[in-house]
């Protein structure tokens, strides 16, 4: 426990079914052209099914995105390309692992009834928000915001999907960089019976990049050592990183009954479980082995459409109660 003590000071741990963000030297690996392999690393935590409900219908976890104040056009074309990589065939991608691959392991999360979580995740729609609630925001807002752009049919209500606001990085949201890199909760409509699912990630490029852009940016107090330089920029792959932590819990602990670890208002879920863990051989402070760019020196471990690369953390596995990484 010392240990996750430790790690929870340097990693983004997720509370109030929120997510801890993902993750320092590594050494180069080639792009392997065949089917991925997976290793699993060691962790002393160990993750429970609560008996609820999880995302299993339809196939496809349906995302709604709303960019909440002002992004550079990098930091929307890497999200949007993240969530269209969800869809990329295998066939289609010239090099190993994928995305699609990294979910892999969320689709072995199972509900009562032997129902798999849905294998893929969809952008469905998109908006965008100048600041209509001020640059400082608490939770409750953004639950109350959501509602009611699914109650004034801005956006489809989907009892199945995620919605997902990220906020830019001059905007304060209640929690953020203060042990949360990013939550998700669920809240219902005065004209449906059932719940929604939303969620939050901010940008962590000015506020806390060393909290929840680590590995790409140091924190202010913590082991020596050099970031690892970002595929997409720090804001950006903060923002990957911490919405996979944040899809993994939202699909496998929806409702705070599903699959978690601990405390149900500060659970360790399936990403979340495995704080710093993003290739073989990980640490505290020490990623793991990662792929390394040639030309730009830049690390990752998972391939995306249009050449992206992304860095992604590791997930809890059922089968062997371990932390699991992709190669």
């Amino acid at each position: 426990m010392a240990t996750m003590l430790w790690k929870s000071l340097l990693f983004p741990l997720i509370f109030a079914l929120a997510i801890a963000p993902v993750p320092v030297p590594s050494h180069a690996l080639s792009p392997r052209q065949s089917q991925p392999s997976i290793t699993i690393a060691p962790t002393a935590t160990e993750i429970q099914y609560h008996g609820g409900p999880l995302l299993t219908t339809p196939n496809t976890v349906n995302i709604y995105l709303i960019w909440y104040g002002a992004f550079s056009r990098n930091d929307q074309t890497s999200v949007t390309d993240f969530l269209a990589s969800f869809t990329l065939s295998n066939g289609l991608v010239p090099h190993q692992p994928t995305v699609a691959t990294w979910w892999k392991t969320i689709e072995t999360y199972k509900d009562k009834a032997g129902n798999s979580v849905s294998r893929t995740v969809k952008l469905v729609k998109q908006i965008g928000d100048i600041y209509s609630l001020g640059k400082n925001i608490k939770r409750v807002q953004i639950a109350n915001y959501v509602r009611n752009k699914i109650e004034t049919k801005v956006l489809p209500l989907d009892s199945t999907g995620i919605y997902l606001v990220l906020t830019a990085k001059d905007v304060i949201v209640e929690r953020f960089c203060m042990g949360s890199c990013g939550f998700h909760n669920s809240i219902s409509l005065s004209h449906a019976k059932s719940r929604i699912i939303y969620a939050h990630v901010g940008n962590p490029s000015v506020q806390c990049p060393g909290f929840c852009a680590w590995p790409f940016s140091l924190p202010a107090y913590g082991p020596p050592g050099r970031a690892l330089v970002a595929p997409n920029g720090v804001g950006s792959d903060g923002m990957v990183m911490n919405i996979a932590t944040i899809l993994a819990g939202a699909a496998t602990n929806p409702f705070n009954n599903g699959y978690f670890q601990g405390d149900p208002l500060a659970p360790l879920e399936a990403v979340s479980a495995c704080p710093g863990i993003f290739g073989e051989g990980a640490y505290p402070g020490y990623p793991g082995n990662l792929k390394v760019d040639r030309l730009s020196k830049a690390s990752y471990n998972a391939y995306g459409v249009n050449g992206r690369k992304f860095l992604l953390p590791a997930i809890w596995d059922l089968t062997s109660s371990k932390c699991r990484v992709i190669l």
